[in-house]
């Protein structure tokens, strides 16, 4: 990968970082919207002389009141995820930092590639899970982790795991990880939204239903199709928050294993590292968090969405670009750490 190639790369993170930091409140206000006119339709309220035009203007007006509280809120949700989104991260996985005297061969590694690199050392923190994967995050210097699961560390050789480790260091390098940090806290906020107000609609019981159905008869409908409109613009806010997250280019976990290769000068053991990941990776985690690890490999239909390119088409590149063996699993190699 040369220099211009890779410069545009990271050009283009902090780009859809700012261009994610920008689009937040606008879902935001769309949400709001939505969820007025949802009320709207279940209280019968703003139906008026016109009952279709009615509950629309009704939660338009009371967006033109609200929206100062939602951008308030909105910057309280980044300010809150600046914060805390490494403590959140690690509520959801389980993780937790440990130092050089807790795992020497693990520190040992990453600080040979930081030497190897002139990089600063990012906090490590493992996660006592069987399941091999390993991710990266962090917004800016001194902020930076890499996590590695138990089942990683007692499954990988020193060569694999530096491999990984490598892996990892090169999304910090390539400001991937801010990235994703900020499509997780993104896209979470909007799945906790959604999922409440469906719940909230859920548990609302017969009385609203019924109250809606008599509204509907009462008023041509206008009820029931603000209902229906609430429905679909809090479903697409959604959706596209959704869309901003399977827009995260696959492109970075080639690349990341490209910089794994260029710091350690050996191809073979990131390929053997990814054979021995496959079919190895599934750890508990939420669907956001997941999109951070060196392997996702929970998809639908059929790949479409998935957030990372297939391990075999990954081992396909390191044969072709980087010269490693398609067939490559290290023999069993003790290392100076352990």
């Amino acid at each position: 990968m040369n220099a211009v190639g890779l410069q545009t790369h990271i050009w283009s993170n902090n780009s859809k970082s700012l261009l994610l930091m920008a689009g937040f409140p606008v879902l935001l206000l769309l949400v709001t919207y939505g969820l007025f006119l949802l009320y709207a339709g279940f209280a019968g309220v703003g139906l008026g002389p016109d009952p279709i035009a009615g509950p629309f203007l009704w939660a338009a007006d009371g967006l033109a009141r609200a929206w100062p509280y939602a951008i308030a809120g909105a910057i309280l949700w980044f300010g809150i995820a600046y914060a805390f989104y490494q403590t959140m991260i690690d509520a959801a996985t389980g993780a937790r930092e440990v130092e050089r005297s807790a795992e020497p061969r693990l520190y040992n590694l990453l600080e040979n590639l930081c030497i190897s690199r002139g990089l600063s050392m990012p906090a490590l923190r493992v996660i006592e899970a069987d399941g091999m994967n390993a991710f990266a995050t962090g917004l800016h210097q001194g902020q930076y982790s890499i996590t590695v699961t138990r089942g990683l560390m007692n499954t990988l050789d020193d060569r694999e795991l530096e491999a990984v480790l490598a892996h990892e260091l090169t999304h910090i390098v390539n400001r991937d990880v801010r990235l994703l940090v900020i499509a997780v806290v993104f896209v979470g906020i909007f799945s906790f939204v959604g999922e409440m107000a469906f719940r909230g609609l859920w548990h609302s019981g017969g009385g609203v239903r019924t109250r809606s159905r008599s509204s509907s008869r009462d008023n041509g409908g206008g009820a029931l199709v603000a209902i229906i409109a609430a429905l679909v613009i809090v479903a697409l806010a959604y959706a596209l928050a959704i869309v901003i997250r399977f827009s995260l280019s696959r492109r970075r976990e080639y690349l990341a294993d490209a910089g794994a290769v260029e710091l350690t000068k050996n191809p073979d053991a990131m390929i053997s590292a990814l054979r021995k990941i496959s079919g190895n990776a599934v750890i508990n985690a939420p669907s956001e968090v997941r999109e951070m690890f060196i392997e996702n490999p929970h998809s639908d239909f059929a790949g479409i969405f998935a957030t990372h390119p297939p391990i075999e088409k990954r081992i396909d590149a390191l044969v072709r670009f980087a010269g490693g063996q398609a067939d490559a699993v290290l023999a069993p190699k003790s290392g100076p750490w352990g």
